[in-house]
């Protein structure tokens, strides 16, 4: 993890300060202070449940969404699928428009988009099923000239496989991904990965100079981790914008109670996004500092019983983030939700 000192500064004595630990603020972003709630949004039909919301506009201003649906009696590991939503505004109403990715050999799953030149990019988490290695997430990419398809997988997926070594020790998942055109003009993805060295998640890059790959894993991997405070982040949305980086990711276990110098006890680390989100800032992409807090709750945001809020992805619009889209467990169920995000440039 990054040491370095933001402008936050230092927080006053406390007794992880005493002990020896770095304590810092983990304050709340402009990026945060800037959202104002919208609404629940993409409700499950019976009998299945749909999961997470990758916006985009197309050239004409319609939106498209594409994101999970995994049947009830199923697993969204093995047999979750992409599909394809329409709508004139994030409030809706949606149209599907059918599936993107479906296969009974693998589970497609967590997809996010963007657009490069006049080339649309989608990154997804696949599964393949039965194959030597057992069931295994791996990220795979796809490509098209149309919103509406055809989307052509790339010949060298899974992109990035679940194998190689980090840190001395032997990969043995990748998912999650999220993808950014580097101003160098190469292409980056960041992801969530795991070894078998502990079972925290941390989060990687890999780098190539043509958007379907052949994408190389960055030597100082991880970028971002906790795991050795035994802590997790995942479901990271990266993207470039004002001349400098940003990710947003979910705070899994508490790592701003962590960096602010009041660990959970353990057995109080709930898992998933039961707590705000975090937002980094970095010049390189690599070097990410200590977060502010990024994104809220439901309970928060919408004053109901907090569920997982997930998948942070944001709605572009002529250059600037016009909403902020999250998966959430709700009581309905739906997709999630979205926030719009009032004036916001990047400070």
């Amino acid at each position: 993890m990054s040491r370095k000192m933001n402008s936050s500064g230092w927080l006053g004595i406390s007794l992880a300060g005493l002990m020896g630990m770095q304590v810092f603020a983990v304050d709340v972003s402009s990026f945060c202070k800037a959202q104002v709630p919208g609404k629940y949004i993409l409700p499950s039909e019976e009998g299945e449940w749909t999961w997470g919301m990758a916006p985009i506009y197309d050239e004409n201003g319609k939106l498209h969404i594409f994101n999970s649906i995994i049947p009830d009696n199923g697993s969204w590991k093995d047999n979750s699928r992409i599909v394809h939503w329409t709508a004139d505004s994030p409030e809706g109403p949606y149209t599907l428009q059918g599936d993107l990715f479906a296969s009974d050999e693998a589970g497609y799953h967590n997809p996010q988009v963007s657009k490069v030149g006049d080339t649309y990019v989608l990154v997804y988490l696949f599964n393949k099923l039965n194959d030597e290695n057992g069931s295994m997430q791996e990220v795979g990419i796809a490509t098209a000239k149309s919103l509406d398809g055809p989307w052509t997988e790339s010949p060298l997926n899974p992109i990035i496989p679940a194998a190689g070594k980090m840190g001395g020790a032997e990969i043995n998942h990748a998912s999650n991904p999220t993808f950014v055109a580097a101003p160098d003009g190469k292409f980056r993805i960041y992801y969530k990965v795991m070894t078998d060295k502990h079972k925290h998640r941390e989060i990687a890059l890999a780098v190539s100079d043509k958007i379907e790959g052949p994408y190389v894993n960055y030597a100082g991997n991880p970028v971002i981790s906790y795991a050795d405070k035994e802590l997790d982040i995942e479901d990271p949305y990266a993207f470039y914008y004002n001349d400098q980086y940003y990710m947003i990711v979910e705070d899994r276990r508490g790592v701003k109670d962590m960096l602010e110098g009041n660990p959970l006890p353990v057995n109080h680390r709930k898992s998933g996004g039961l707590r705000p989100g975090l937002i980094y800032t970095s010049k390189d992409g690599i070097d990410w500092g200590i977060p502010e807090v990024g994104y809220l709750t439901n309970e928060l945001y919408f004053g109901e019983k907090l569920a997982r809020s997930e998948r942070p992805s944001i709605l572009w619009k002529d250059g600037k983030p016009e909403c902020l889209f999250l998966a959430c467990h709700d009581k309905d169920p739906t997709a999630g939700y979205f926030v719009r995000i009032k004036n916001w440039d990047g400070k």
